[in-house]
C-alpha cells in the first residue's frame, strides 16, 4: 500500500515534507482537527500531507470551472505575496498583494472595485477583510488553512502551513500547475516550466 500511496501524490512526499507544508502551529482549532495527523514533541501540530494533496486537486478542479480573470487571489501575509502574484499571472487571475482595500468587492464607487466570482485567500485570519467581503457578496471562498484557523466561512479548505515561505511556494506552485492542467494549457507535469523557487518569496 505504501508504494501506491506514494505514487498517488502530486509530488513525491519528501517535497511536501522538506517544504514544511505539514508543519502546523502549536494551537489547533476544532475546525481543523480532521486534518491533523499528530502532535510533535515540541507541541507543533502536524497536518496530513495526503489530505493537503487531495485538497489541492479539488481546489484546482473547482477553480478551473471559473473564468480565470474572475478569480481573485489575495495574501496579506508577506510570504504569500510573491506566490499569489506568480500564480495569478500564470493562470490569468486577479490578485491583491498586501491587505485588501475595504470595499474592493462591495463598493462600486471605489477605483479598485472588482467583481470576482470566487476568491482564494492565503490565510482566512490575516485575510479576514477579503473573507468578510466575499461573504457579503456571496462568492465561494477557497482558503489555505493552518492548524489554528477557523474555517466556518471557508467553502474549500486546503490544510497547510500558511505561514512558511517554502510551504506557501510549494502549495501555490502545485495549485498553479494543476489549474493549468485543468484548463487544458498543460498536458504533462514536465511541461510546467515554473519551479517552487520561482514562487518563493525572498527574505
Amino acid at each position: 500500500m505504501s508504494d501506491e500511496s506514494k505514487t498517488e501524490l502530486l509530488v513525491p512526499e519528501d517535497i511536501y515534507l522538506t517544504s514544511g507544508v505539514h508543519i502546523g502551529t502549536q494551537q489547533k482549532s476544532a475546525d481543523m482537527k480532521d486534518f491533523i495527523f499528530k502532535v510533535r514533541t515540541d507541541g507543533l501540530y502536524v497536518m496530513d500531507v495526503k489530505q493537503t494533496d487531495v485538497r489541492i486537486r479539488a481546489a484546482a478542479k473547482f477553480l478551473s470551472r471559473f473564468k480565470a480573470d474572475r478569480i481573485l487571489v489575495v495574501s496579506a501575509r508577506q510570504y504569500g505575496q510573491k506566490p499569489v502574484r506568480v500564480m495569478s499571472k500564470a493562470i490569468g487571475a486577479m490578485y491583491f498583494e498586501e491587505r485588501l482595500i475595504p470595499g474592493s468587492l462591495t463598493n462600486p464607487v471605489l477605483s479598485r472595485f472588482i467583481e470576482p466570482d470566487v476568491i482564494v485567500v492565503t490565510d482566512p485570519a490575516a485575510d479576514q477583510q477579503a473573507v468578510a467581503e466575499a461573504l457579503n457578496v456571496g462568492i465561494p471562498i477557497v482558503a489555505l488553512c493552518d492548524a489554528n484557523n477557523e474555517t466556518r466561512n471557508v467553502d474549500l479548505v486546503i490544510p497547510t502551513n500558511n505561514k512558511g515561505r517554502r510551504s506557501l511556494a510549494c502549495v501555490y506552485w502545485l495549485l498553479t500547475r494543476e489549474i493549468l492542467k485543468e484548463q487544458g494549457k498543460l498536458t504533462r507535469d514536465e511541461d510546467f516550466k515554473l519551479s517552487i523557487d520561482d514562487f518563493e518569496a525572498s527574505l
